[in-house]
């Protein structure tokens, strides 16, 4: 699984062991919120790429519950200040039934011939990434 990530998106700075977790006694199920800080020059590039090539071929295949773009409007930003960056600029979320189920199935997606292929589009290349969060979440509700 590392392997295609690193070959989808570069080398992380850094990786944290997530173990699924059950909030409400039931079937387990994760969420993946992936939030990428992508050049704000390219942006609406990304955006049209996204929705023409990469949402197409990606919610077939995995269980994607949305994928967002920030709007024109100005984030609110409340407590400590963050970093040059400030916030990402895309969102979106994937639906796993466990962890097992995402490290299985994300690697052969992302590593297939034909995304990579996509991926080889993305507007000026992965360079465009300044950074890839990627954190999971158990739903309270």
């Amino acid at each position: 699984m590392r392997a295609a990530l690193i070959k989808a998106f570069g080398e992380p700075t850094e990786v944290l062991e997530i173990q699924p977790t059950s909030s409400q006694g039931g079937a387990a199920m994760i969420y993946e919120i992936r939030n990428y800080h992508f050049r704000p020059d390219l942006i609406d590039a990304y955006k049209a790429w996204a929705k023409a090539e990469a949402i197409p071929h990606l919610a077939p295949q995995l269980d994607v519950l949305g994928f967002w773009i920030n709007s024109k409007d100005a984030p609110e930003v409340n407590g400590a200040p963050q970093d040059h960056l400030g916030t990402a600029n895309v969102t979106w979320i994937i639906r796993w039934r466990d962890l097992a189920q995402r490290n299985e199935v994300l690697p052969r997606v992302l590593s297939s011939p034909v995304w990579q292929d996509i991926f080889s589009r993305v507007p000026e290349g992965p360079a465009s990434y300044l950074r890839i969060e990627a954190k999971f979440a158990d739903a309270l509700m």
